[in-house]
């Protein structure tokens, strides 16, 4: 009992330790997004005004939309050469080498696949072909990790999935393109739908990769970074705030249909 006890009181320790500084700090900043007095040591009451100027800040909202511009791009691709490359290593090619290589950008500093995937535009796009960077840049950025992440996800689905279900469409008349959208696909969407969610969210908060491969264009991060450098202000705790709430919203989905896999 005594031992239990001790179990019970390092678990509680823990956890009440990992609430402290993951989460304690996040629930500060919301709260000062509402501060009236703009000031982080002192309350002068309640307001959302910080909100409205947040929204009539023409350089944020611009930034916002390259953002979610380079988001929606890179999930497309992430989703779309993902789920064929765990098609491929799932069911047609077993290698553990092509396995951990395609772990290779979850894993991978940031700092590092930037530097890499800024040398390379520079070489290729820039000298031989003479075009500049632009979102186009940081969007196929984005996709490079995204890929590796929808990749894993799918793949989990995939070993679960009832290949039987396909045998029996094949033996009914269906082609291969007609099996796949009506028998593959619905049984993996959970699985797509998860990796497409994590992809969204990995690249709206992504700011190192876009910082370096960005050229002259603003994403979200970049101008909140920018803005950060001159002292952190009302209007940067509301964007912050925005940026959370959206991001716990879409992991949560993402865990959501990740539990629907695990118990179909």
């Amino acid at each position: 009992m005594r031992s239990d006890g001790g179990r019970h009181w390092a678990s509680g320790a823990v956890f009440l330790v990992t609430v402290a500084f993951l989460y304690v700090p996040i629930a500060v900043l919301i709260g000062l997004s509402f501060n009236a007095s703009g000031l982080p040591t002192s309350w002068g009451g309640f307001t959302t005004g910080w909100y409205d100027r947040l929204f009539a800040n023409d350089e944020i909202l611009s930034a916002f939309r390259n953002t979610l511009i380079v988001a929606v791009c890179a999930t497309a691709i992430s989703v779309v050469i993902g789920t064929l490359l765990a098609f491929g290593l799932e069911r047609t090619v077993r290698s553990r080498v092509l396995d951990a290589g395609s772990f290779v950008p979850m894993v991978i500093p940031d700092i590092v696949l930037a530097i890499a995937l800024l040398s390379f535009y520079n070489l290729v796009f820039t000298q031989w072909m003479g075009v500049r960077l632009g979102l186009w840049s940081v969007i196929l950025g984005h996709a490079v990790f995204g890929i590796a992440f929808v990749s894993a996800i799918v793949r989990t689905r995939l070993r679960h999935f009832d290949d039987s279900t396909v045998e029996a469409s094949m033996d009914l008349g269906a082609t291969e393109l007609q099996t796949f959208r009506h028998v593959t696909l619905p049984q993996i969407a959970p699985g797509v739908i998860a990796g497409a969610l994590v992809a969204f969210t990995l690249s709206l908060d992504e700011f190192v990769i876009a910082f370096f491969t960005a050229g002259t264009e603003v994403t979200f991060p970049i101008q909140v970074y920018s803005m950060v450098r001159f002292g952190v202000t009302p209007e940067i705790n509301a964007a912050a705030t925005i940026v959370v709430g959206f991001s716990l919203v879409l992991m949560l989905v993402a865990v959501r249909l990740r539990g629907q896999e695990d118990t179909a």
